[in-house]
């Protein structure tokens, strides 16, 4: 028998579940009888019969040594990790857990600027300062492209006290960094390479898909297993791959950022979807691959309708796509992403995973069908054919980053600064004391402690203007903003 044949965690809760016990543990639904008959039919009751605590034999998330562990094992042995763990928290935690095992207060790492905003959360905690470094940008899709190598290089040449670099590959638009370039270079100078991989747990199970962090080299990378395996959102895995990384000083971390109660829906869908994976990874990518190329080569049969190939690998620093990713354009026809997005889900039913100036982005995984693929191509094909947009009408400069803002205090003195509200119309000018970050994807245009410049806030009032929604401020509508108070500090 296989190792890999095995769900100890899965089996564990079935074995208890069928023994009925009088239970008097949280939670308080007891085997789902207690849960709202309006929220969920007694079919669907099955499934929260698996929603349990840390009752006989079903382990303990925060010291393992049961099925949880043995389940993390399975984990780390199908990706070749050293160790993993299961995250409840989501990525999120993992990335807040990998800066702040890794860094100190005053600690210096190399930061690209199209990081999630959990990676803001992760320098707060830490207290480490970042060096900020921008991707190259690809003008015909308004996208970020990937790390330059050369440049990294650079940055430690210069500053060699830096002790880690962080890099986001895949990106959410499936752009894929030179990583074993990035860690050869890292290796040179003794630091460590951390990688949010977030989208990328279906990489180790095709060879038509990009090489992933751990087989690049990276010391620690944690992956969103609910955004392309079958796991339940909010379950993420972090691997660690390196002997230089201090794994009980990680598992403590991991303790102080995830709940003390731990969802046992959220960990058995981990070990449920490292089985499938297991089994049928390499049959499960393909068959992603096939509906994403099958829809990619339909739309490009769309006049005045762009979907992005591999024609950006090998320019702008990037290595390799992920092709199950597809990022659609239509501002050919004078549509923005935002428009297309919204038109999309209103007119055809067909919901899409982001918009920006310029693109949607759709996320197609082995669950996909080709019937979907077929509603999303005659919506296209129907929002074309029915354009009395003119061409030429999308402004590609409003898709354009402004400049990195200046830093006048670290991410962590920021945050505990004396703060004050002003009118947005008001802050040019000022130190920003919360994070504006357009959601998804989830990117900080502006972090705590940066300068907001003239070139800053008109690049923030773009999105005000097609109602984006915003994350990390207080007042969503960006009327009002924080800043620091500099008649205080």
């Amino acid at each position: 028998m296989n190792v890999q044949d095995k769900m100890p965690l899965v089996a564990a809760l079935k074995e208890y579940s069928q023994k009925e016990p009088a239970y008097f543990c949280i939670p308080g639904h007891r085997f789902g009888r207690g849960v709202s008959k309006q929220w969920v039919s007694n079919g669907a009751h099955e499934l929260l019969r698996f929603d349990l605590t840390e009752a006989t034999g079903l382990d303990d998330l925060h010291q393992p040594n049961g099925v949880i562990k043995e389940a993390q094992e399975l984990m780390a042995q199908l990706f070749h990790a050293r160790k993993s763990f299961f995250l409840v928290n989501g990525t999120t935690c993992g990335n807040e857990a990998m800066i702040i095992n890794s860094l100190k207060t005053g600690d210096k790492i190399i930061v690209p600027r199209n990081v999630h905003k959990s990676v803001l959360a992760g320098l707060i905690l830490s207290g480490a300062v970042p060096i900020f470094i921008t991707p190259e940008w690809i003008p015909k899709w308004g996208i970020w492209g990937a790390l330059s190598p050369d440049k990294i290089r650079a940055m430690l040449s210069q500053q060699p006290d830096i002790k880690a670099v962080l890099t986001v590959t895949p990106s959410y638009y499936g752009i894929v960094d030179k990583l074993s370039q990035i860690s050869q270079i890292c290796q040179e100078f003794g630091c460590l390479l951390l990688v949010d991989e977030a989208h990328g747990a279906h990489f180790y199970f095709s060879e038509a898909l990009p090489e992933g962090a751990l087989a690049s080299g990276a010391d620690m990378c944690v992956q969103s297993f609910h955004k392309v395996t079958g796991s339940l959102t909010q379950s993420s895995v972090l691997h660690v791959a390196s002997k230089q990384i201090d794994v009980g000083f990680l598992q403590n971390n991991l303790q102080m950022l995830q709940s003390s109660s731990p969802s046992y829906l959220l960990m058995a869908s981990l070990d449920a979807a490292r089985y499938e994976l297991a089994q049928h990874g390499n049959k499960m990518s393909s068959e992603a691959l096939s509906l994403a190329e099958e829809a990619r080569v339909a739309i490009a049969k769309i006049e005045g309708i762009r979907c992005l190939g591999r024609e950006v690998v090998g320019h702008y620093e990037v290595a390799d796509m992920d092709m199950t990713k597809l990022v659609v354009s239509a501002t050919d026809i004078g549509i923005s992403g935002f428009e297309l997005k919204a038109m999309l889900m209103r007119e055809y039913g067909v919901e899409l995973e982001l918009a920006d100036h310029n693109n949607v982005l759709l996320v197609l995984t082995f669950a996909n069908t080709k019937d979907e693929v077929r509603r999303l191509v005659k919506a296209l094909t129907k929002i074309a054919q029915s354009s009395d947009k003119v061409k030429g009408t999308i402004d590609d400069d409003k898709a354009i980053m402004p400049p990195l803002p200046v830093m006048k205090l670290t991410p962590r003195d920021a945050h505990f600064s004396k703060k004050k509200v002003i009118r947005w119309a008001d802050a040019y000018g000022e130190v920003a004391a919360e994070a504006i970050i357009p959601y998804p994807p989830g990117i900080p245009i502006v972090y705590k402690g940066e300068l907001i410049s003239q070139e800053i806030w008109n690049y923030v009032n773009e999105f005000k203007l097609v109602g984006c929604h915003f994350h990390g401020v207080a007042d969503e509508t960006l009327e009002t903003f924080a800043v620091i108070d500099s008649t205080i500090n």
